[in-house]
């Protein structure tokens, strides 16, 4: 780690002096730009941090700003630029910033949010769902327009070198001139883990470019992650942390690395190639604009229509391997590959979009834009399969999957009052023919007490076919092939924002029909003595009535002086807990001062924060498909009422800032232990550390 970590450094030191060298001449022709930043705050991956901070103009140099791009039609939306102090300590937890999401306890590990409203869709490719925490999106690329050389360096620490969890990010940014620019960014985590058989090895790397001229505008990412989990099926027995000294004999505790796993020697390795390309060419003519407290005029090209292409091409593989063969036939109920090590699957998908747009804004009686789209998406899995009349003798078989889709868009973004934006999208042809989806959101903004009060809402009806892998699934320890019918999911959700209060409320309600999942379908045993165990196996199911949940939230902070206090809460309910399982409770509270000195160069936060929800009988993890899913209604227990506090200083210093966090200050046993999923113990009690260097020129 200490190698890669030193030559990241040296590489991106020097490509940013030959960068500088190359360009300077061409940066005299900025000016000042506008950071253009909103109240959606992103960290490098793409997942929101806290929305209640307020990012200091002076940290942020003149002429960078950043974006993210909308996948189907390339559209641009602003955001922050990653030099935040406030909730820095938090940007390294697999838990999420505020702690909404349940998971392995090892850094990187497979997770998966307790709060339903933030759980998305499943990918064709669903094996990457879990890994959120580093994998990204074409949408997640963070672009950046910078007036010199911008690169940030990040390194995480946290434990011993031994058992130990180490992090280093890298990002770089470049222009050749004011419209092109390129970058890219490394992401490593390695968690090696402070129980047996659970190390995580994750890296993420991604090429950026991007053009933006008056007629044509284009975005390009490349996409690598190399993912690799070592699988423990959790320890042996809850007892170790619950009741250690039950365990023990009262002789001693043991050790997180002593305790004993149920696997060995099994890994999930999800390796993935990701080509995105979105560009546009636009008609529409000049206008002469006047500058504002300027009596100089400037031409400025005014779009009329744009004619949009989008491709995405995915390269993706699997590999579950598994050496003890003893072993899987004592913990898995099949073995349906006999003693190959090896279980391996594959998909391959390419995606064309195009699309013609009438522009919003280019006379004033459009008032609004318009779009029509069409998309085409060839999509292939290879699996194992059998040989009819030899189940023996395996082969590996691709399965094929076209489909042809007709959509349209109307949005309005100029203006300061009102937004809106509604898509549609129907598959015509092909194997998801029948499938639609309509999303439609929209913002109000008015004056309210000299603050400006902001309405969002959004909403949307879908009817889609289950993934490929919940239809169809050849694997060593599963196997299956359903008729599924198509799910039905209606939800509408509402906010009111008031910065100057510090207060935001949300609210939803969702509906859903033939809800689709995982279900838990181990098999019980009883041997000649009389000791019962369960065979592990599992099975896809839907349930064919309809699930309603219903969630708000309230984030509401204080301040008093240097003293602030932020909270969060969300409550939800779910109509039937048994197929679809929630926390009705989920909290967040941060208490911390704040405050600057030597002359305000060095800024401090100080403080700890709180996470906590409610009892519910938490999803399980299957190692082999590296899945959550139900708990085995036989043997089912409830998680949760843990209060996880973390005390912590940050500090920022010019173009550094730094974080000391004590995690898991409580550490205490009994029966509402520190466990988010079953036989998954989060770590114990261990100091983080964490630093990131900015560098503008």
């Amino acid at each position: 780690m200490k190698k890669i970590l030193f030559a990241a450094i040296l590489i991106l030191l020097c490509g940013n002096l030959v960068a500088q060298n190359m360009i300077q001449n061409q940066y005299s022709q900025y000016g000042t730009s506008a950071s253009g930043l909103n109240s959606n705050q992103y960290d490098r991956n793409g997942n929101p941090i806290d929305t209640t901070s307020v990012i200091d103009a002076n940290t942020i140099p003149i002429g960078l700003h950043a974006w993210k791009i909308e996948e189907r039609f390339g559209e641009r939306t602003p955001v922050p630029v990653d030099t935040l102090m406030h909730g820095f300590q938090n940007t390294n937890d697999t838990g999420g910033p505020t702690g909404h999401y349940s998971f392995l306890g090892n850094l990187g590990a497979p997770r998966i949010s307790h709060v339903f409203f933030e759980r998305k869709d499943p990918g064709q490719f669903f094996f990457y769902d879990p890994y959120d925490f580093t994998v990204r999106k074409p949408s997640d690329v963070i672009y950046t327009n910078t007036k010199s050389p911008f690169t940030n360096l990040t390194y995480y620490k946290q434990g011993d070198g031994r058992y130990g969890e180490e992090r280093f990010k890298a990002y770089f940014a470049v222009n050749v001139n004011k419209r092109l620019g390129f970058g890219f960014d490394i992401d490593y985590t390695y968690g090696r883990g402070k129980y047996q058989n659970q190390s995580t090895a994750l890296f993420n790397g991604n090429l950026f470019a991007y053009y933006h001229g008056d007629q044509y505008e284009m975005h390009f990412n490349f996409i690598n992650e190399n993912l690799k989990v070592a699988e423990n099926g959790g320890i042996t027995d809850d007892r170790y942390v619950t009741n250690p000294l039950e365990m023990a004999e009262g002789e001693r505790t043991y050790e997180t690395y002593n305790i004993p796993t149920n696997l060995v020697d099994i890994w999930n390795n999800n390796t993935g190639y990701h080509a995105f390309l979105t560009h546009r060419y636009n008609l529409g003519f000049y206008r002469d604009v006047t500058q504002e407290n300027d009596t100089v005029t400037k031409q400025v090209f005014v779009p009329v229509t744009s004619f949009i292409h989008s491709v995405k091409v995915d390269v993706d593989r699997r590999k579950y391997v598994s050496y003890d063969v003893s072993q899987n036939n004592d913990y898995f109920e099949h073995n349906y590959l006999g003693t190959d090590s090896l279980d391996v699957t594959r998909h391959f998908s390419i995606k064309n979009t195009v699309g013609i747009a009438l522009r919003e804004g280019f006379n004033k009686w459009a008032k609004a834009g318009l779009t029509a789209f069409m998309s085409f998406e060839h999509r292939s899995f290879t699996m194992t399969d059998t040989i009819t009349g030899n189940p023996r003798q395996r082969i590996a078989t691709a399965h094929k999957e076209n489909v042809l889709s007709i959509g349209g868009q109307l949005i309005k973004q100029q203006g300061k009052t009102f937004h809106y934006n509604v898509t549609g999208e129907i598959a015509m042809l092909g194997e998801d023919a029948g499938q639609f989806t309509v999303e439609g959101n929209g913002d109000l903004n008015f004056r309210l007490f000299n603050d400006t009060v902001r309405l969002e809402a959004n909403a949307y009806i879908k009817n889609l076919n289950p993934t490929f892998y919940f239809r169809h699934f050849h694997s060593k320890h599963y196997w299956w092939d359903n008729d599924l019918s198509k799910i039905m999911r209606t939800r509408i959700e509402g906010k009111l924002s008031i910065d100057h209060w510090r207060t935001q409320l949300k609210a939803g309600v969702e509906n859903i029909t033939n809800y689709t999942y995982l279900d838990n379908a181990s098999v019980k045993y009883t041997a000649e003595n009389g000791d019962v165990s369960y065979k592990n196996d599992m099975a896809v199911r839907q349930h064919s009535g309809s699930i309603q949940v219903f969630s708000a939230t309230l984030r509401q902070d204080f301040k008093l002086g240097i003293l602030h206090l932020d909270n969060e809460v969300t409550y939800q309910k779910t109509s039937n807990a048994d197929v679809l399982p929630l926390p009705e409770l989920v909290l967040y509270h941060n208490l911390y001062i704040k405050f600057a000195l030597a002359k305000k160069v060095l800024n401090i936060e100080m403080g700890a924060d709180l996470r906590y929800f409610t009892q519910y009988y938490a999803p399980d993890y299957a190692p082999a498909i590296g899945q959550f899913y139900l708990q085995n209604r036989d043997t089912r227990y409830k998680l949760g009422a843990y209060p996880m506090i973390n005390g912590y200083i940050n500090l920022h210093l010019k173009r550094t800032r730094i974080f000391v966090q004590m995690y898991n200050l409580l550490q205490r046993d009994g029966d509402k232990s520190y466990f988010y999923i079953p036989h998954y113990p989060l770590n114990p009690r261990i100091l983080k550390i964490g630093i990131s260097w900015n560098f503008f020129d």
